[in-house]
């Protein structure tokens, strides 16, 4: 690997705002690529080398899409609440059919907001796939530069993380209150409202800390994104997108079926556990299948 010129140097020095000395680290060089990989890393395919323009490009992009993308995901789980509430509210009157319709118009505007938002996003992190997909090396000086803000963000990430749990506690309280109050339906729905709107609230923390904290684990090949998972995800990528396409279509098959909508809304939690064991099993044969 050539060691590039000093003017290259001085232009990540200055941008990064550390000094040369650090840049010109031997532990900071990166490794030689036909080095031998620990046992666990063993996967052998072609490795894609990494320049500083490309791995800045890519930490902007994630900056500039992870807001989008959090506001996008908090939408389609709001999009539930307003059917929830009116389905409850008119429960047993004459405009209890009105009002589900109309329930089901804001949840679609709601999904339809929160895709105008993730859509365009994802295309835009589209031209940086290969970086979970493939084996990389950075150029020189790289590593060390991203190291050095991955360790700068810990403790944001850290702290988004534990907040974003607190709320999730914290939201199941709304459900437990009604059911030891034994309030009428139209509070528990108003309640698993707010239970929503709660999650919404830690998702928003989830997405934008585990995205810029995936991104530099993407770019320095640790976390989910060591070689080894790289080669598993590849095989078992297909899994989620066919297991909730099913469990869509499952959802809305019995909820025009039954015009049970206020209450349908459970397939998502039990899918939810569902896909956790299931994915578990898929990959636990796909590691097989790697050893």
């Amino acid at each position: 690997m050539s060691i590039p010129d000093l003017d290259k140097i001085l232009k990540l020095s200055a941008l990064f705002e550390v000094s040369t000395d650090y840049l010109l680290k031997d532990e900071l060089e990166q490794p030689d690529a036909t080095a031998p990989l620990p046992k666990e890393e063993r996967v052998t395919e072609p490795c894609r080398t990494v320049s500083f323009d490309e791995a800045n490009a890519y930490l902007s992009t994630v900056q500039a899409v992870h807001g989008k993308m959090a506001a996008g995901v908090s939408l389609c789980i709001l999009s539930p609440i307003t059917l929830l509430v009116l389905g409850a509210w008119s429960d047993g009157t004459p405009s209890e059919e009105r009002m589900t319709g109309l329930g089901v118009i804001f949840l679609l505007l709601f999904v339809a907001l929160g895709l105008l938002l993730i859509l365009p996003a994802a295309i835009r992190l589209e031209a940086f796939e290969y970086l979970e997909k493939e084996q990389i090396a950075l150029a020189y000086g790289v590593e060390g530069i991203v190291e050095r803000q991955k360790q700068e963000y810990a403790p944001t990430y850290r702290r988004s993380m534990t907040q974003g749990v607190v709320l999730c506690v914290l939201a199941v309280v709304p459900i437990l209150g009604t059911a030891m109050l034994g309030v009428p339906d139209f509070w528990v729905a108003a309640a698993v409202g707010l239970l929503l709107a709660i999650v919404a609230g830690a998702v928003q923390l989830f997405i934008r800390a585990g995205m810029t904290q995936g991104s530099f684990d993407k770019l320095l090949q640790t976390g989910e994104y060591t070689v080894r998972e790289k080669w598993t995800n590849r095989r078992v990528g297909w899994f989620a997108g066919a297991y909730w396409c099913l469990v869509t279509a499952v959802y809305l098959a019995v909820s025009f079926w039954n015009n049970n909508w206020e209450k349908s809304w459970i397939i998502w939690a039990v899918a939810g556990l569902v896909f956790a064991a299931l994915y578990s099993a898929v990959r636990a044969w796909a590691d097989r299948k790697n050893q």
